[in-house]
């Protein structure tokens, strides 16, 4: 085998390795009846998805941490910590996979989509979204930590 990069430690850079391999041996003109580019793009799709998959655990996570951290209710709070805890345990088992899309998180993104699912959840408790910060202020090892909490506003927890 030609790759460098083995498919167990780190399915995302397996994924884009053999993408490229696969249109190396295209150039090549091998005489054969597989359609190399299309095979090429699918296998770089499938680490696209990983990736969009860790950017959507991550706004999910982002949008209960910041339910938990700017809403006065006092419940469904552990309903949100489950959730949090669910979509942490995702984004850290798809990066266990796939080690080198650590690097690919758009946490910009992931926040702009969590901040806007919590603007809408956090509207019934009163909550202007002027309230919630514009840029994101968790770290993405806060975001994937399972022992990480941010403190209520409220003094709830």
């Amino acid at each position: 085998m030609d790759s460098r990069i083995g498919y167990d430690d780190d399915f995302y850079a397996w994924t884009q390795e053999q993408a490229r391999l696969l249109r190396e041996a295209a150039r090549e003109r091998l005489n054969t009846p597989i359609d190399w580019d299309h095979v090429a793009e699918e296998i770089e799709d499938m680490g696209r998805n990983d990736r969009r998959a860790i950017s959507s655990h991550l706004a999910h996570v982002i949008e209960h941490l910041l339910k938990l951290e700017f809403s006065p209710a006092s419940d469904p709070r552990s309903g949100w910590r489950k959730s949090v805890r669910e979509q942490r345990a995702a984004a850290v088992d798809a990066l266990a996979d796939s080690p080198s899309l650590k690097g690919h998180v758009d946490l910009p993104l992931a926040f702009h989509r969590g901040r806007g699912l919590a603007i809408d959840g956090l509207g019934q408790d009163r909550v202007d979204e002027r309230d919630l910060p514009s840029d994101c202020p968790y770290a993405l090892e806060h975001l994937l930590d399972e022992g990480w909490w941010p403190a209520n506003r409220h003094g709830l927890d």
